[in-house]
């Protein structure tokens, strides 16, 4: 139950959607308060003493210590409501708020999750909620502030659990009018610096790379160690931090380390030369050990057992970016390579073990392998000695592998000669290569160009494979993946490759060079989310292969089978060489209007595939985003003579959401049907114009679709060419060329009523805006644009970013209206694009 200061309330959490006060208004001590108000004069009240200026994510509120020399000491987060809300309601939307961005694995959690309204304002201790951050199969990505998702009602009961079984200890509510002194005594005697443990942090397989990144800031530069020399000798900082998470009482558990922590000092026990650098193998801090405790005061540690090795394994991953990058630590998860197997033995037969070889020439710390019985037939490889000698060691745990197969070997440069004799003897016999699947997860890092090289990328493209093959390969050769099965192809022709790599190599442009050279046989394949991989953040498919390089056969197309995150078949997705075909860009091309005629704006056109869509807006030529040094058309002069094929280009680009897997797909020419289809057209039209970025400050706004009359504006426009346009007074004359139904008819657009409806929601926001004062930060603005309206309304953060919602509830029912005609008007284009060639299924 929760502890309330006042004798008599009632401080239970009821059922969402209720629990609101009835009390009047006028016992409140912040009545009719908005609220950014309401947050100012709580943080003036109560916590003036501590800096309560900063923005934490879409977190509302915030409290620290103050003072510039301190490290940063969160007591509250907290969740801030203008009106009276259930306090379990409020503390659900902000649980789901910290677990959607996982804050806590960025900044040091605080001692207290909190929330307010007008009446009230509720603590709970951070651990008290803590284990609900760390539920398995938890959908964190949905809306926090949305109450009727089956996420927000089960948090609710979680927390409500909590508090009502009294699982946290005491958990304190006041009312900031009644219990104002209590309030304050209570801040007081709770808001210190290293007051409790209630923060230490829980370390687990989810958040130790995080964490790891915090201990190499805080407590590495105290180790005496010279990293440079260390790093040459195979000694990586991630051990010592092993030593120190696998520790109880500083003294490392785990005696299969390469790294001890005894006490005050570290040891260093295995397989390394450490002459020059250590003294008999022991590092000392050179601080006392004083940032050394105070970082891990604030975690707990060891992890639960069943994490170990898990964490050991995942060794490769405690390593510097550059080094990360260019071994590819792209760990294969277990659900993808029990599925790989699976299909393996789909093609190979149930007994593929016992008749075919294995090489894992990538191996990394060989968990791809994992599930593989037969030791003898299987060899891995790896870049780096520490890689090898931790699979030697998994070895001794168990892992089934022959250590004498288990080798150093750089697969892009080294020459086969360096090969154990088995692996060797197999590969230079043509009808043993036939037995041979190479069986890789390997990097997925693209070399560096001269921009990038300034960006700190990692060059990979001085490899020996690449400098041999580059005519071969065009740019794809700048792909390490690519690499690696071209050395594969080339010089062990007849094998079989199990491959996990981007589907870009079967369907990208930039791939056609390597297609015509890499005449391998795709005898199966399945796709999977690349960022169930760790390590992979980007929301696109990533592939397995299975190949017959004896077989010569230029790939055209083929059908993948389609996993979810979860591992359930949802379907399938046909990919496609495109040999041959055009792109929409080089369709836009044809309707440059060099006259430019009435020019209105531009568009940024870079890129033909989902994965750049996000670069196509709309706006003033100097204030287009993205384009860059772009090739290509990347800037397009939109004027009243390509106005409705800009329209259809900026629609076609943006009304299919962008997923997972049509991340590579390629938006093509499209046949001429689009042409007799001015619904169509209209329907682009009115999609791009409640869509595009442009804002009047940068120039004169061409694209109001009303007149004043229509939105009861307090002045005359600047421009009326939308509607000029849309009544036929302004005629496209590109257009009126390419059809020559109407060549000689006044051209009139008539919309459908998915259109009429977003323009009718449009209406509304539009007059709503025109009622506003001429006064104020965001000032009213005759000539304003959508943007504009936003703007006004939603204003903008600490950072200059615009909030995702405004404190004007009527603006937000009006914006949701027409985001909603606009959602629908998209479904009604969207079967178009396929008809139409813009995009095949």
């Amino acid at each position: 139950m929760f502890r309330d200061w006042r004798v008599g309330a009632a401080a239970n959490c009821g059922t969402i959607g209720r629990g609101r006060c009835s009390r009047p208004a006028t016992r409140m001590k912040y009545a009719k308060v908005q609220e950014e108000e309401l947050k100012n004069q709580v943080a003036r009240d109560f916590f003036g003493r501590f800096d309560h200026t900063k923005i934490i994510g879409e977190i509302d509120f915030a409290v620290k210590n103050r003072g510039a020399n301190q490290p940063d000491c969160y007591f509250l987060w907290a969740e801030a409501k203008a009106t009276q809300t259930d306090v379990c309601e409020m503390l659900a939307q902000l649980v789901l708020t910290i677990g959607k961005a996982r804050t806590f694995d960025k900044i040091i959690p605080p001692s207290f999750l909190g929330c307010f309204d007008r009446e009230k304002i509720a603590f709970v201790p951070y651990h008290a909620v803590q284990e609900i951050f760390y539920q398995s199969d938890f959908n964190w990505k949905v809306t926090p502030s949305k109450r009727d998702t089956p996420q927000f009602k089960h948090v609710y009961e979680l927390i409500k659990g909590i508090i009502d079984t009294d699982k946290s200890g005491v958990t304190y509510r006041f009312d900031f009018k009644k219990d104002e002194k209590a309030l304050k005594q209570f801040i007081l005697e709770n808001f210190i610096a290293g007051k409790s443990d209630i923060t230490k942090t829980r370390i687990d397989k989810n958040n130790f790379i995080n964490i790891y990144n915090r201990w190499l800031d805080a407590v590495k530069p105290t180790i005496a160690v010279n990293w440079e020399h260390a790093k040459k000798s195979n000694i990586l900082d991630g051990d010592f931090y092993l030593a120190d998470l696998l520790s109880r009482e500083n003294k490392t558990l785990k005696e299969k380390l390469f790294v001890l922590l005894k006490s005050d000092y570290y040891e260093v026990v295995k397989g390394f030369d450490v002459a020059g650098f250590l003294d008999k193998k022991k590092a000392d801090f050179n601080d006392n050990q004083k940032a050394h405790a105070q970082f891990w005061a604030i975690y707990e540690r060891p992890p639960l057992e069943e994490y170990w090795d898990y964490i050991i394994e995942r060794r490769d991953l405690l390593v510097p970016q550059d080094v990360r990058e260019r071994k590819g630590s792209f760990f294969t998860p277990r659900i993808w390579v029990e599925l790989s197997q699976q299909y393996i033995a789909d093609v190979l037969g149930e007994n593929w073990q016992e008749e075919y070889y294995v090489w894992d020439c990538a191996a990394g710390t060989g968990n791809l392998l994992t599930g593989l019985t037969n030791k003898y037939n299987v060899w891995a490889s790896t870049l780096d000695k520490a890689d090898v000698d931790v699979m030697h060691d998994r070895i001794l745990n168990g892992a089934n592998l022959l250590e004498s197969h288990v080798f150093q070997f750089d697969f892009l440069n080294d020459d086969f000669s360096k090969l154990p004799q088995g692996l060797r003897t197999i590969i230079n016999d043509p009808e043993k290569r036939k037995k041979l699947i190479v069986y890789i997860n390997p990097p997925y890092v693209e070399a560096m160009n001269k921009r990038e090289a300034t960006k700190g990328k990692i060059d990979v493209n001085k490899t020996k494979v690449y400098s041999q093959n580059l005519d071969k390969l065009g740019k794809a050769g700048r792909e390490i993946f690519v690499q690696f099965l071209t050395r594969i192809y080339t010089e062990i022709q007849g094998c079989k490759i199990g491959e996990f790599s981007k589907q870009k190599a079967i369907i990208a442009p930039n791939f056609k060079n390597f297609r015509k050279f890499f005449l391998a046989n795709l005898k199966k394949s399945f796709i999977v989310p690349a960022n169930t991989f760790d390590n992979v953040k980007g929301k696109f498919p990533i592939g397995f292969k299975i190949w017959d390089t004896g077989k010569g056969k230029h790939f055209q197309s083929a059908v993948a089978d389609v996993y979810d995150a979860t591992g359930k078949l949802i379907g399938q997705k046909t990919f496609t060489d495109g040999l041959g075909c055009k792109y929409i860009n080089d369709w836009l091309k044809k309707y440059t209007d060099t006259n430019k005629n009435y020019e209105i704006g531009a568009m940024c056109c870079i890129g033909n595939d989902f994965q750049h869509n996000n670069y196509v807006n709309i706006n003033f030529k100097s204030q287009l985003k993205g384009v860059g040094n772009a090739k290509g058309i990347a800037k397009f002069d939109i004027t009243k003579n390509n106005l409705i094929v800009s329209s259809i280009y900026y629609a076609v680009r943006h009304v299919i959401e962008a997923t997972w897997t049509n991340d590579r797909d390629q938006f093509l020419y499209p046949n001429n049907e689009w042409e007799k289809d001015t619904e169509f057209q209209s329907d682009c039209l009115t999609y791009t114009l409640f869509n595009n970025y442009i804002q009047s400050k940068y120039g004169t706004n061409h694209w109001v679709p009303y007149t004043e009359n229509e939105v009861n504006a307090q002045d005359k426009f600047d421009s009326h060419f939308m509607t000029d346009f849309i009544a036929g007074k302004i005629q496209d004359d590109q257009i009126k060329r390419l059809l020559p139904p109407i060549k000689h008819k006044k051209r009139i657009l008539v919309f459908s009523a998915e259109a009429k409806a977003v323009f009718k929601a449009g209406k509304k926001l539009w007059t709503y805006y025109h009622k506003q004062p001429k006064y104020g930060v965001n000032g009213y603005n005759v000539n304003a644009s959508l943007y504009d309206i936003r703007e006004h309304f939603q204003e903008r953060n600490a950072q200059g970013k615009m909030n995702n919602k405004s404190t004007d509830e009527t603006y937000n029912g009006l914006i949701a209206e027409l985001r909603s005609a606009l959602k629908a008007l998209a479904m009604k284009i969207e079967p178009k694009v396929y008809e139409y060639g813009f995009l095949t299924k």
